[in-house]
């Protein structure tokens, strides 16, 4: 399962911040394929996405103390079954994670002792350079109102980030998490596929939660977010049969 983040986040290679002045003639193309996103099984999530995303893909929690949600591309490390060799994605009505979304930019402190943040990228990602053809990030050494809408959609996940944190801080105050496991048995296997590595939300203790702490989490939106966790659930057995057909099972009895 995925562990905290380390010196850099997921996919990025690097972080260099955005300037009028460095990148006066820096330029965006339209992405169609997400390469980075092959083979990452485990994406983070907010909170506001659980209602969408459930519909597509498991959500669960990584391990330790400080977890954070996951939606589930695929169940075993390495494998991706919503997107193709070379990150197309399988099918495009499917709910795409802001994570995702994100990349190449994010904001980001400059300096430790600073709370501002910047708008900072991956000088790696083939999709902003200097281009003569793209969406413009600068004219006239002011920010486009493409870079802006990147500026906002950065914000609004940061604040996002938040409100999952909060999300995360009740839920172990509950003490509703408990370590998961998945088993799934396919016709004509005699050993189970198990799955373990990750939590999940304990739904014997969410149904003996009393009835003060219900009306608290129902009125704090925290319960319908742990509902669209619990539904997600039944997406697991969906994107088990996806890695059965393209030949992405592990031998039996293997975690995520």
């Amino acid at each position: 399962m995925a562990s905290a983040p380390q010196s850099l986040p997921l996919f990025y290679n690097g972080l260099e911040p955005l300037s009028s002045q460095a990148h006066a003639d820096f330029r965006v193309r339209p992405a169609t394929k997400a390469p980075f996103l092959v083979g990452q099984h485990a994406i983070p999530l907010t909170v506001d996405e659980f209602v969408l995303a459930q519909r597509f893909m498991p959500i669960v929690f990584s391990v330790g103390d400080d977890a954070i949600p996951l939606a589930l591309m695929g169940l075993n490390e390495g494998v991706n079954v919503f997107v193709d060799d070379d990150g197309a994605l399988i099918n495009d009505q499917m709910y795409v994670p802001a994570y995702v979304r994100r990349y190449p930019y994010m904001l980001a402190r400059l300096r430790p002792d600073s709370e501002d943040l910047s708008l900072c990228f991956d000088p790696s990602s083939d999709t902003i350079g200097a281009f003569e053809d793209g969406e413009a990030l600068f004219a006239n050494g002011e920010p486009t109102e493409f870079t802006k809408s990147i500026l906002d959609f950065n914000r609004m996940f940061e604040e996002a980030g938040q409100r999952t944190a909060q999300f995360m801080r009740e839920v172990n105050e509950l003490g509703l998490l408990m370590d998961g496991e998945f088993s799934i048995q396919p016709q004509g296997s005699e050993t189970p596929f198990i799955y373990r590595g990750f939590q999940m939300i304990n739904e014997q203790k969410f149904n003996d939660l009393r009835g003060d702490q219900l009306r608290k989490i129902a009125q704090s939106g925290l319960l319908p977010l742990l509902y669209a966790h619990l539904f997600s659930l039944s997406v697991i057995r969906e994107v088990f049969e996806r890695q059965a057909q393209r030949g992405l099972l592990p031998a039996p009895e293997l975690t995520i």
